[in-house]
Order: C-alpha cells, then structure tokens, then sequence
C-alpha cells in the first residue's frame, strides 16, 4: 500500500512470474492528472515519510534510465500515467527486478514525469528529474497469487485482488453482489 500527501492512497502488487519477469500490478488514486515518476528505493524507512527511503534501488552502480534500457537503476519502472480523475491504473512487467531482492524495500511515486534519463537536466541521470516524492510504501512479502484475503476496508469486503475497479468511495466500492466473480490478472 501507498500513501502519501492529502488523499494519495493505492495498492501496488509484486509478482515474479518467472526468474526474468515481474509483473508491477497497481491502482493509485488521487494524483494530478499525468505522468508519475515509479521508483523502488532502497530502504524501507518511513520515519520520515517518503524522504527517509533512501536512492533509487540500484545494487549495480549504474545510471539512471528507463525500464527497456541496459543501463538503469534496477529500482527505475518509468512513468505511470494518472487520469482526469486523478487515477493511475497500471500493470508493468519487468525483466530486472526480483521481488525476493525488493522485500522490505520502498516504492515511491513522484510529482512530475521520469525523463528516463535523457532529459539533459543535472538530475537526468540520477533521478530522472521527475520532481518530488508524494506517496510511498514498504513492499512486504504477502501471500501467493489470489491467496491474499486481506481486505482494503473491512466495511466493504473488497480484497486486495479486487480493489482495481473499483472507487475509492461511494456505491460501487462494496461488493454487492456475491455472485460478481473475483477480479483476475
């Protein structure tokens, strides 16, 4: 789960599908609309809100690039893109990064858009100039695919797997009908 800033809130899912793809599975709401930079940092410290995490996740001292690039930070997933209403639905695959090696980790999303390091700034190659960090999380370990009943909310009864369509609040958030099947990847 991420949060940060007035109501930014989502849930971003880590699943390795094989030794060389991860799929990133997530919803975040409340965003400007627009480009996001999406980061893995290297700590999994919050005792200063998303400004405690640390660097970019990058155990092979390379420079900043994007998610197809050679070289890149293995914590760079580029841009997610956030709607009119303020929502970022995404689902990336990955070949470099590993779950077992991002446990414990953060996930940080920024103010302004990953030039992927071609932007020509002074940041380019080390953050991708993508402005400030507004939400961020712990990646903890949780149960195996669709094995995870944890719910959002307890009121709702709408799963983690079952959160990505639907609005943070409102008549379409609960699960009214028990005959609605589970969302699936």
């Amino acid at each position: 789960m991420v949060s940060g800033a007035g109501s930014i809130q989502g849930v971003v899912r880590f699943l390795q599908l094989s030794e060389e793809r991860c799929l990133i599975d997530g919803t975040i709401d409340g965003l400007e609309p627009g480009p996001h930079g999406l980061h893995v940092h290297t700590l999994g410290d919050l005792t200063r809100d998303c400004f405690s995490c640390g660097e970019h996740y990058n155990p092979f001292g390379k420079q900043h690039g994007g998610p197809g690039d050679s070289e890149r930070h293995v914590g760079d997933l580029g841009n997610v893109v956030a709607g009119p209403d303020g929502r970022a639905s995404f689902r990336l695959e990955d070949s470099q990064l590993k779950v077992w090696d991002v446990i414990g980790r953060s996930l940080v999303v920024d103010s302004g858009e990953d030039d992927l390091g071609r932007g020509g700034q002074p940041l380019s190659k080390l953050t991708g100039n993508s402005g400030d960090r507004l939400a961020c999380g712990i990646i903890a370990r949780s149960a195996g695919l669709f094995q995870n009943p944890k719910r959002i909310c307890a009121c709702d009864g709408v799963t983690l797997w079952e959160e990505r369509d639907r609005p943070i609040a409102g008549k379409r958030r609960s699960k009214i009908n028990p005959e609605t099947p589970a969302a699936h990847l």
